[in-house]
């Protein structure tokens, strides 16, 4: 029977689908760009190939880019009644997921890597600041992502995926060091893996290495293709590093070409779209912080996009970002709705920092300080890097500052996020 990489069996005698599904699970596992046509082609090749039609519905999910999920999960289903007990357990987990079932997923997933835990396509779900376990809304999810990590690591030796994930798990938890030596081997089993090198920058960016940080992914970026799942979030790192130099001209030039939402045929970001909102949020307000004007133009094209793509209340990640949008552009009916209508685990915390920012779009710093401290031993909820999360630390610090509050603000960083005290974050500090 043929294999993927990892030694898996696959229910298909076409070695032309067998070839363009590991072609495409790197592609995936790597973020480069190719992988939702390497899956079509597999699945072109064998019809019937199962494991082909889930991983082209979670490629499609996970892209977030309107195309269509139902059709292949559906074809995966019904082509498991004559596949492996692990193909079949890898289909129905997958499907749960695809299907917005995240917490039956999760326990699938968990289940199913006891048996399994070289299915690398099924252990990623559950990698990374944005898998379930990142955005499963829970405390102590840092802690629960590495010892998930930390326990897969037996089995998977000396992989290039493997490692730069263990990685990500580490500079999360801390440890800043060990996660330099396992992304470090990461990148050189495979250069071009976009995973290993994102997070080799929050690494540089964690130990507070601004120019070392910069100049390494501005020149890993540069051949990485626009349409690579992490162009958009990479390309963030790049101009908020750029702004942290007091570099503005190459920040907005980055924003306007491969951050900000597109508008019409003009340049823009290419990416999830929950990658593009919480990126380009994230971007105007930091850079607002840093006290470098951002025309009402822009704020209200972020607003726009969010109310645009996360209409209603779902991501606890999203949300946040979509409040300060609508909060800085002015919008407060959708902020008050945010607030009215947060979901999931992380609802407590979404509706204190969508109150935070609506309080700072009108100027009540003092309100905005109260919901922003609410929020500090808790925020890892909302899901995220501690490297985007920063957005909350600098925005309770911004609202010391705007009141006088010098030495609170100073004595807040200094305890909390102690490597950036010499950053340029937050105007006013020094």
């Amino acid at each position: 029977m043929l294999q993927d990489r990892y030694g898996n069996a696959l229910s298909t005698a076409s070695t032309t689908a067998r070839d363009a599904y590991v072609d495409g699970l790197d592609r995936f596992l790597a973020a480069q760009a190719g992988a939702e046509e390497a899956f079509e082609a597999a699945v072109a090749a064998d019809p019937d190939f199962a494991l082909g039609q889930i991983g082209l519905a979670r490629i499609r999910q996970a892209m977030g880019q309107g195309h269509d999920v139902a059709t292949p999960a559906a074809w995966a289903k019904e082509m498991s009644a004559g596949v492996t007990d692990r193909e079949a357990a890898h289909v129905n987990a997958l499907g749960l997921l695809v299907s917005g079932q995240g917490p039956a997923a999760y326990r699938a997933i968990r289940s199913h890597l006891l048996d399994h835990p070289r299915d690398a396509l099924v252990a990623q779900t559950c990698t990374g600041v944005f898998g379930l376990i990142g955005f499963s809304g829970q405390p102590g999810r840092e802690a629960e992502q590495l010892a998930f990590t930390t326990m897969l690591a037996p089995h998977y030796g000396d992989d290039w995926w493997f490692l730069c994930q263990h990685g990500f798990s580490q500079v999360e938890a801390g440890q800043t060091e060990p996660a330099t030596a396992t992304l470090e081997r990461s990148m050189e089993l495979n250069p071009r893996n976009a995973h290993g090198a994102h997070i080799r920058s929050h690494v540089y960016y964690e130990a507070g290495e601004t120019e070392a940080g910069y100049g390494y992914i501005a020149a890993w970026n540069r051949d990485y293709e626009k349409v690579g799942q992490l162009h958009c979030h990479i390309s963030w790192h790049i101009a908020l590093w750029a702004l942290e130099r007091g570099d503005v001209e190459t920040m907005w030039r980055v924003y306007d070409a491969d951050v900000a939402p597109q508008t019409g045929t003009g340049p823009g970001a290419w990416g999830p779209p929950v990658n593009v909102l919480t990126d380009s949020a994230a971007l105007l307000y930091r850079a607002e912080m840093a006290g470098v004007a951002v025309p009402a133009a822009r704020w209200q094209a972020v607003s726009d996009y969010a109310a645009k793509t996360f209409a209603n209340p779902a991501i606890a990640f999203a949300d946040v970002h979509a409040a300060l949008a609508h909060a800085m552009a002015g919008n407060g009916d959708a902020v008050a709705k945010i607030v009215a209508e947060a979901k999931g685990p992380a609802a407590d915390i979404v509706r204190e920092l969508a109150e935070a920012f609506g309080a700072v779009g009108t100027g009540n710093w003092a309100e905005a300080e109260i919901h922003f401290a609410r929020t500090m031993s808790a925020h890892e909820r909302i899901g995220g890097s501690r490297a985007q999360r920063d957005l909350i630390e600098y925005a309770l610090l911004n609202t010391l500052l705007k009141q006088g509050k010098a030495a609170e603000a100073r004595l807040l960083l200094a305890t909390r996020r102690p490597l950036k005290v010499a950053s340029h974050a937050v105007k006013g500090l020094h």
